[in-house]
């Protein structure tokens, strides 16, 4: 069976295409012309160079393609234009899995996101029933995986694509070359340069049983289902106390009202525009989902799919590692 997964050069998306190929899978990778592909320097497989704005070589790459793993997305917080964050997750999405239908691709996993989903008040963890609307969106990047879920659910209505979604949670560990604005916090607190921290929550799990849970629902889930792969909730100052210990500093104990840092965040912003250096460490729509602990349920994978997370420790302990190993906290 040969496997088209978009997203390899990323940090979700490789970790899936290395656990293909571990099972024996034929692989092909779509990868933007002059992408960083460090990730997939030592893998054995096909690159297929193409964007989520071409058709013509969406097409091209699909071609002999029996599976497809969508896991490609403009994972970015803040951004100077908004439209960009649009065409590449709702449009690409769209335009993709029609594509995928027409050339007859009999399996398909998208890689959604828990930010598409409800949030329970109080640190409840939310599931995958917890109600929500668009309008319980934060920020360019929610509204659009929340839009490019829908776009996936009335394509399985209304057309049959065999598609299963699954929804990572906060995903850590090694090979977030970006890396990823969980990634980057990762990288501050073990370099000392966290003293302090906000109250908030996520949950976090290992990249690599993202990766697994993306496999289990493409061999178990059930078409137009959804699966929460998450691990363990975890207050912030939690994570930064595991840190802490694995790179033997002393946790950061002060603690700062949201209020108190939002005219940071509106600098912050107003600076990275006029630089143009791109994403800021703090944002506003960072900062206004924070206000909620962000804990979610992955029962339904487990119990339907065999989905298994490892303690978080072992996941920030893999993400410490790699980040020093490849030069982050220098």
């Amino acid at each position: 069976m040969t496997t088209l997964v978009t997203g390899a050069t990323g940090f979700v998306g490789s970790a899936v295409a290395r656990q293909l190929l571990a099972r024996g899978e034929t692989v092909r990778v779509l990868a933007r012309p002059g992408s960083d592909r460090r990730n997939l320097a030592d893998l054995k497989l096909d690159v297929a160079e193409g964007d989520l704005g071409d058709p013509a070589s969406l097409e091209r790459a699909l071609r002999g393609c029996q599976a497809l793993f969508h896991v490609a997305a403009d994972y970015r917080l803040w951004v100077p234009r908004p439209e960009e964050i649009y065409q590449a997750n709702v449009a690409g999405t769209r335009r993709l899995m029609e594509l995928a239908g027409e050339v007859g691709v009999s399996r398909i996993v998208y890689t959604s996101s828990v930010a598409t989903l409800g949030i329970e008040g109080g640190g409840t963890p939310a599931d995958e029933a917890t109600p929500v609307s668009l309008d319980d969106m934060i920020g360019h990047y929610k509204r659009s995986k929340f839009l490019a879920e829908r776009e996936v659910d009335t394509l399985v209505r209304e057309a049959g694509l065999p598609a299963v979604i699954v929804n990572p949670s906060t995903p850590v560990g090694p090979r977030d070359i970006k890396p990823t604005p969980t990634g980057r916090m990762i990288v501050e607190a073990a370099a000392g340069r966290m003293p302090a921290f906000v109250d908030t929550g996520l949950n976090v799990v290992h990249v690599d049983d993202v990766a697994a849970g993306h496999l289990l629902a493409f061999e178990r889930g059930e078409i137009g289902d959804r699966y929460i792969l998450g691990g363990e909730n975890l207050a912030l100052s939690e994570i930064l106390a595991g840190i802490a210990i694995l790179c033997e500093r002393r946790p950061p104990r002060v603690r700062i009202p949201h209020d108190a840092i939002l005219p940071i965040a509106y600098a912050a912003e107003a600076w990275a525009r006029l630089s143009g250096r791109g994403e800021p460490f703090v944002t506003v729509d960072g900062l206004r989902m924070a206000k909620k602990r962000m804990f979610f349920s992955s029962a339904k994978a487990t119990d339907r799919l065999g989905y298994r997370a490892r303690p978080a420790q072992e996941a920030l302990a893999d993400a410490v590692r790699w980040f020093r190993e490849s030069g982050y906290m220098s």
